[in-house]
């Protein structure tokens, strides 16, 4: 093995060293949260279209419950700093949000949708009409055959078309994908160029790896262990999530990775999750969704999801420090 070499893989080791015990050793508690109200101005998300639906918009109710749980968290966790994407009804792109949540250094990202589903069209007879139809004969033969037409009325029902409501509802959550951890990556090697300010990493102010090129190789293998520990870490606050939306009773649909990815999640360098609040094509989800009591039970299952997460954080920073 050549010196260069060596030298590398004994760098990279004590790297790969220092990246491991700062995981068991971290130091950084929860400061900030971003909210993100999905869709927005032009972009209505998905819309009530069934038969007798309140034809409500994704777009507002996303942003009626992001502000609920914006105030609630300001209320149970006044010393975070909570930052909304949108506060009003203006479109956003998914690289804006992403931008909003890096430049704030947000510890962690929730993203606020309403889900739907392809709706079946019902059919159903409203009445009759008369029409005309033509009786057709022949008469003659050869060259001089010739057809007859003769009108006659005949009675027909009459139907209207109509789109049935979804049967499926309740509130579900979602992770980007563990094969999508290379997008995540991205997130946090770019953050490091984008932000003139150094990217600190979950291991404190204090660590050896502020400063630290993420672009070279050593640093793109430590970045896929952060990558990684996103994941884990998304994952715990989405469970804790589904746990107290079962709490109020609402179905609780689990915790899901989307195979197609949600870009959003990928480019935030945080944890990152998207709750899927309820299905606005399905009459007893939509009327929830709409509602004040509804958007407030939300706003507090997922805040006292954030407590859960936050004090696991910080009790195991103390057993760490202990040890």
């Amino acid at each position: 093995m050549s010196k260069n070499k060596i030298v590398f893989f004994l760098s990279f080791c004590f790297l790969l060293s220092l990246a491991i015990s700062g995981f068991s050793q971290q130091t950084k508690k929860l400061k900030t949260i971003i909210v993100d109200a999905g869709h927005g101005g032009a972009d209505y998300g998905a819309v009530g279209q069934y038969e007798h639906s309140l034809r409500s918009n994704e777009k507002d109710v996303t942003l009626a419950i992001s502000m609920k749980l914006v105030a609630e968290l300001k209320k149970q966790l006044p010393d975070l700093n909570v930052i909304p994407t949108r506060t009003s009804d203006i479109y956003q792109n998914p690289k804006e949000k992403a931008s909003i949540a890096n430049e704030n250094k947000g510890d962690l990202f929730i993203c606020i949708h309403a889900d739907s589903g392809p709706l079946n069209t019902g059919k159903r007879q409203i009445g009759t009409h008369t029409v005309t139809r033509y009786k057709i004969s022949y008469k003659g033969k050869g060259r001089k055959r010739k057809k007859i037409s003769k009108p006659y009325t005949a009675v027909e029902p009459l139907y209207e078309y109509f789109k049935m409501p979804l049967q499926r509802n309740g509130t579900s959550v979602w992770i980007f994908a563990a094969h999508k951890t290379s997008d995540k990556l991205k997130a946090i090697m770019n953050d490091q160029g984008q932000n003139e300010s150094d990217f600190e990493i979950e291991s404190g102010s204090d660590s050896a790896f502020n400063n630290f090129d993420f672009n070279t190789p050593e640093g793109r293998a430590i970045a896929q262990i952060y990558a990684k520990r996103y994941q884990e870490k998304s994952d715990r606050l989405a469970t804790y999530v589904n746990d107290e939306v079962e709490k109020t009773n609402r179905p609780a649909l689990g915790v899901n990775q989307r195979q197609k990815g949600i870009w959003v999640l990928q480019a935030t360098n945080m944890p990152a999750i998207l709750i899927e609040t309820g299905f606005i094509n399905n009459p007893e989800d939509e009327r929830y969704l709409n509602s004040e009591d509804g958007q407030q039970e939300l706003a507090e299952s997922i805040t006292g999801a954030i407590i859960r997460y936050k004090s696991q954080l910080e009790n195991n920073n103390h057993s760490a420090v202990g040890h």
